[in-house]
């Protein structure tokens, strides 16, 4: 029979119990990387696809071009790609890794997860690894979910790489979606007590009522796949996308204001604001919003699309590169997704 302790009694500990002295470590980040593949999809190849144009697709997404990964290349082969440069800018052999973390929404196989692959395919002997699935928000969630692992103690490191191949769900005949979304993978490398900065703090949060507002219906278990199922498109994605703007520009200001409010901060406070690349009006409706100068914050949906789970480190990596994000700047990340679901992360880079 167990026994219920009153709240007020402690838990005794022996003094050897390394639990009794443990305490939340700071996590930075050591080294990030990116990959997209070669093959350009541009609005005017979209347009001899669909019935569409490249003034209809500026005007209501901001997009121009997105990357399409090859008939041969899966999700893992790009985030293998994006976590070996990570590895590589930060100067740590493969086999010093911890735990690989890959963010998807397009696996390569139901299971093993992807982490699976990519931890062979980096020669990651000594990784654990898994996948977090949160659809457009899974690059926030597995990021929240590292920094908890290495601050608690149970991983020095950890690699946490955002990768899509959104090509492989998207129907080319339906013009309201196929022209939203594109491939590639970025990664971020994560580390205790060291690194550029220091992760602050999370929020986030889901509102299953509103599952269905983008969803990939078929090949789970409550539509499995059948033939039926393939000839009736199920098995990419569907989306209401007035559903998903309304919800998105409201979510983003919200959880930009929370995190930073949660943490002591105020906007005029922010760097930097990385938001997920989904659509570049939801983008400017948000920022908008929550006041932010518009040359604090990081657009490049012009050059990717949509990637989902990779649109936040494709972001950061070309901030970085144009000198937009420096060192000891306050930085927001903030994203939306299926679910529906939302999440944001404040960091000192």
């Amino acid at each position: 029979m167990s026994t219920i302790l009153p709240s007020s009694v402690p838990i005794a500990r022996p003094e050897s119990d390394p639990r009794g002295s443990r305490r939340l470590r700071s996590v930075g980040i050591l080294g990030t990387g990116t990959n997209v593949p070669t093959r350009v999809l541009s609005n005017a190849d979209l347009e001899k696809m669909v019935d569409t144009s490249d003034e209809w697709i500026r005007e209501r997404t901001g997009m121009v071009e997105r990357r399409i990964a090859s008939d041969d290349q899966a999700t893992s082969d790009l985030a293998t790609a994006a976590g070996r440069r990570a590895l590589e800018n930060a100067g740590m052999a493969p086999e010093d890794l911890q735990l690989i973390i890959v963010a998807t929404a397009t696996p390569d196989t139901s299971f093993p997860p992807t982490a699976c692959y990519v931890q062979h395919g980096l020669g990651a002997t000594n990784a654990a690894g898994f996948d977090v699935t949160v659809a457009c928000t899974s690059f926030i969630n597995g990021l929240m979910t590292a920094e908890g692992l290495i601050a608690s103690g149970t991983f020095e490191n950890a690699l946490l790489i955002g990768a899509e191949k959104l090509s492989s769900i998207v129907n080319y005949e339906d013009r309201n979606t196929c022209v939203l979304f594109g491939d590639g993978a970025g990664a971020m490398l994560l580390g205790a007590d060291q690194g550029h900065g220091e992760i602050i703090g999370h929020v986030a949060g889901v509102d299953g009522s509103r599952a269905d507002v983008i969803i990939c219906k078929a090949g789970g278990s409550r539509l499995p796949s059948t033939p039926e199922t393939v000839a009736s498109k199920d098995h990419f994605m569907h989306m209401e996308g007035r559903k998903v703007f309304k919800f998105a520009v409201q979510v983003v200001s919200n959880s930009v204001e929370e995190i930073l409010a949660k943490n002591g901060y105020k906007i005029e406070d922010l760097d930097l604001l990385v938001p997920h690349q989904a659509n570049l009006r939801i983008i400017e409706s948000a920022t908008a919003r929550i006041g932010i100068d518009p040359s604090k914050v990081a657009v490049n949906i012009e050059k990717y699309g949509n990637t989902s789970s990779a649109s936040i480190p494709l972001a950061i990596e070309d901030a970085i590169q144009s000198g937009q994000l420096r060192e000891g700047h306050l930085v927001c990340l903030v994203a939306f997704g299926g679910g529906l679901s939302w999440g944001a992360t404040l960091l000192r880079w």
